[in-house]
């Protein structure tokens, strides 16, 4: 059962928070800054490594805006999580929404990325498969942007009948927050576009620089997922890479301890974990075992994907 956060238990670390989302910005900045001024691959491809690391740690400030755990006042909270997104850049409201029908539908028939069913198309599991584990993912999500404000009639279910997540996401997307996600989508098209015209910036090195975050962010958006237990709460394992690097991410490693747990804010997981769930894997032996790719299966696990994510 899912201990239920309290006040007086587990509280927000709200000061905390605030301090991490300027150092993230400040952080931002300077890299977007020494973007502008690279002279040599090199220079990019290690500007590259520091926003996926920064990057990776925004995601992970988005993260506890997505379960409520950024800030206790609920409207603070989600400004705070649409002004981070930008710097995805996506929809929060659209993010958001993914990320509570993944806990809905974890390692169940609708979301094992992994594995394929009789009457799946096996061609297009193995493709989206190997779209997440390359930054493929990333992109795809880099251009809802774009869709939801030039073709929103491509929002409905029949569109995407070749893919049963896909289609079932779609489906169960709340259409209060259409406008809502179509506004945010403009803003992080405005807020990159004014970003690259005003610091100057070459376009390719942008690519080239965001694109560490993009890859790495979706490389390790099934990794910790990959061949677990077919639960939807136990469907998860708690991975590490080194201690900086997994304090920068937010603890977000400790991914069985949140599922177990999700309404407890990142600097508890680790005391959690260790008392709860200590085994812990090496991430990128885990991201490697990845490319031998999905596998059939005659077992079927059936999770709640279904109804709007309207809270």
């Amino acid at each position: 059962m899912t201990p239920r956060r309290t006040e007086h238990a587990y509280p927000i670390p709200t000061r905390l928070n605030l301090a991490i989302i300027a150092a993230q910005l400040l952080a931002l900045a300077g890299i977007f800054f020494a973007t502008a001024h690279a002279a040599a691959t090199w220079q990019l491809l290690l500007l590259a490594c520091a926003m996926a690391v920064v990057g990776n740690s925004v995601y992970s400030i988005i993260h506890e805006a997505e379960h409520r755990m950024l800030h206790p006042r609920q409207e603070i909270n989600d400004a705070l999580g649409i002004v981070m997104a930008l710097l995805f850049p996506a929809p929060y409201h659209l993010l958001r929404q993914g990320h509570l029908c993944h806990h809905r539908a974890n390692r169940s028939d609708d979301e094992a990325f992994d594995l394929y069913f009789d009457g799946d198309r096996p061609v297009v599991k193995w493709l989206k498969f190997y779209s997440i584990i390359t930054g493929v993912y990333w992109w795809a999500v880099v251009a809802v942007n774009f869709l939801v404000l030039l073709f929103p009639f491509l929002l409905k279910r029949r569109y995407y009948e070749f893919d049963n997540h896909l289609a079932k996401f779609v489906e169960v997307l709340d259409p209060r927050y259409t406008r809502m996600i179509q506004a945010e989508a403009l803003a992080a098209i405005a807020l990159h576009a004014l970003i690259v015209l005003g610091l100057q910036i070459p376009l390719m090195s942008y690519a080239i620089v965001y694109f560490g975050f993009g890859f790495t962010w979706s490389a390790m958006q099934y990794v910790h997922h990959f061949g677990a237990e077919r639960d939807v709460l136990a469907g998860a394992r708690n991975l590490w890479v080194l201690a900086p690097l997994d304090a920068a991410w937010l603890h977000h490693n400790w991914h069985l301890t949140h599922h177990k747990q999700p309404t407890i804010p990142w600097v508890y997981l680790p005391s959690l974990g260790r008392t709860q769930d200590p085994r812990r894997e090496f991430l990128p032996w885990h991201y490697l075992r990845m490319w031998r790719g999905p596998r059939h299966t005659d077992e079927h696990v059936h999770g709640a994907f279904e109804g709007p994510v309207s809270k």
